[in-house]
Order: structure tokens, then sequence, then C-alpha cells
């Protein structure tokens, strides 16, 4: 009876961690990280001989397989800014994250509707579409509905 009562708690806790809070418009992971420094040339050049991250002249992307469903590739990028970059205006932030979102116009419309607006409109590429926010405390972030693409962005390399 124990055995069986484990085998139920780990299925349920397991299920809970791994199926999503809704099916709706929602974020699915971070796409990537962005921050400012003095001489990103230098802080990819270091993390490439110390950390063996391959990097192009905008940094990294990480490649994994989305949990949910393993047969799908995901991407997560990783890139230093110069620290006079205008990017993240209006945010005085150091950091900025881009999170990987389903249904990003539908997303947007709930936001609007709650009285969160963009800081801009949204940018569609052939690498997905794009559009930035303002949190709470100040941080902008930028919200990436991917455009099905099974490879890097365009201009980016692989770290495995």
């Amino acid at each position: 009876m124990g055995l069986l009562c484990a085998a139920f708690l780990l299925g349920y806790g397991f299920s809970r961690v791994t199926r999503p809070v809704n099916s709706g418009p929602r974020v699915t992971g971070i796409g990537g990280i962005f921050f400012k420094a003095k001489d990103p040339a230098a802080l990819k050049a270091w993390y490439s001989k110390n950390l063996g991250i391959r990097m192009s002249a905008y940094g990294s992307t990480f490649e994994w397989r989305q949990g949910m469903d393993s047969t799908k590739k995901a991407f997560t990028s990783w890139a230093p800014f110069r620290e006079t970059s205008k990017y993240f205006e209006p945010s005085e932030k150091q950091f900025m994250i881009n999170y990987r979102v389903e249904g990003l116009d539908a997303l947007l419309s709930q936001m609007k509707a709650g009285g969160i607006l963009p800081v801009d409109s949204v940018q569609r590429t052939s690498g997905g579409n794009f559009v930035h926010l303002m949190d709470p405390e100040g941080n902008k972030i930028e919200l990436w509905e991917p455009a099905g693409v099974e490879n890097a962005p365009p201009g980016m390399v692989t770290t495995k």
C-alpha cells in the first residue's frame, strides 16, 4: 500500500510540475538573457575561453529540447550588449529577460485589458514575433513567440 501511495504522489507531483497552469496564451520558457557590459567582445571571449561557450558576433544560443515534447528543439539566447545600448530603454536596469510565449496576440489583449501596455509595437520577423513591456519594478522584458523555427536564430552559433 505504501509503495502504491508513493507512486501516486510521485506521479501527481511530476504531472503538476510539467503540466502548464493553463493552455491559453502564456510564457513557456526563457528565450534569452541580455545584459549590459563595458566590453561585450572581451566578455564573450572570456566566456568562450573559460566556459567553452561558442560565440558569434551577437553572443550564443543554447539548444535544448522542450520538456513536454522532447521531439521539438528550442533555443535560449545569451547576449552581452554594450553598456551604452539604448535597447533596454526606458528601463535603467542592466538586464533584460526574453520570455518565450504561446499566443502572443491573445496574451497582449489580456494584458491590455488589465491596463498593461507594450512600450512598442509587435515586430513580426521570420524568427518570430517580438514586443516589449515594463514590469512593475521598471524592468523591460521582451516577449517572443517563435515562428516554429527548428534551427538557431540567424546569425547565432549554438552551444549544446
